[in-house]
């Protein structure tokens, strides 16, 4: 057994502990890994290239990162805010609810690229979530707006986990009937997303819970700042 190839997770460990750029510590690793099993330079740049050229969702991220720093770069965020600041109705909880129940029900037709953090939470989702928190607490300092982002981001990934599992053709699926498989255990991809139903459905009462529970936060800091103010 050849254990020198194992050297790419150490770079990849030692990559991430001093916060390198993931995508150089990631090809790098490779590069390590593909040398020491005795791949020759051509091969493991072929291996590569395929690799690439064959996943998909890497090509479609790729391929949306130029267009999402085009629009934030002519002012998409700045617009968002804008047009978030203009809909007196709409609450922070409204806003992400909203969001999570049309992200779950999209997953669970398959459709999880859609919308993501890339393409809707970095450009849309938090920036019109700051915009919404702004209405509930207007002095909002960093520690508050990274949280406002955080709960946006986490919105939107619990909407796709839990709701990818009802899709039968999705590989989430698909991997979970090959380990009860081997486990003796004889399950068919419907019965895997009947029983991701409700589950589905805790997680979204879940997390509206949870939102509405950090909007009345934010709503009793501001409270507390405005008697502070007052005093």
């Amino acid at each position: 057994m050849n254990y020198w190839p194992l050297l790419g997770v150490a770079v990849i460990v030692i990559g991430f502990a001093l916060r390198f750029n993931a995508v150089p510590v990631v090809v790098c690793a490779a590069l390590v890994s593909g040398l020491l099993a005795g791949l020759h330079p051509p091969e493991l740049l072929a291996l590569l290239g395929k690799s690439f050229v064959s996943s998909r969702m890497l090509m479609l991220f790729v391929l949306t990162l130029p267009a999402i720093g085009l629009l934030e770069h002519a002012g998409l965020r700045e617009h968002a805010q804008q047009w978030m600041a203009r809909l007196r109705g709409m609450t922070l909880a409204r806003l992400l609810i909203g969001y999570l129940l049309v992200r779950e029900v999209l997953a669970m037709f398959g459709l999880t690229g859609v919308a993501g953090a890339a393409q809707t939470v970095r450009p849309l989702l938090a920036p019109m979530s700051e915009a919404a928190a702004e209405k509930i607490h207007p002095g909002l300092n960093d520690a508050e707006r990274d949280e406002v982002r955080a709960v946006a981001a986490a919105t939107d990934n619990i909407g796709r986990f839990f709701g990818e599992d009802v899709f039968i053709a999705l590989g989430a699926v698909l991997l979970i009937q090959g380990f009860y498989a081997q486990h003796g255990i004889d399950l068919s991809p419907l019965s895997i997303a009947l029983w991701a139903l409700p589950t589905a459905i805790v997680a979204f009462v879940i997390q509206s819970v949870r939102v509405w529970l950090f909007q009345r936060r934010l709503q009793r800091r501001a409270q507390a700042s405005r008697r502070e103010q007052e005093a």
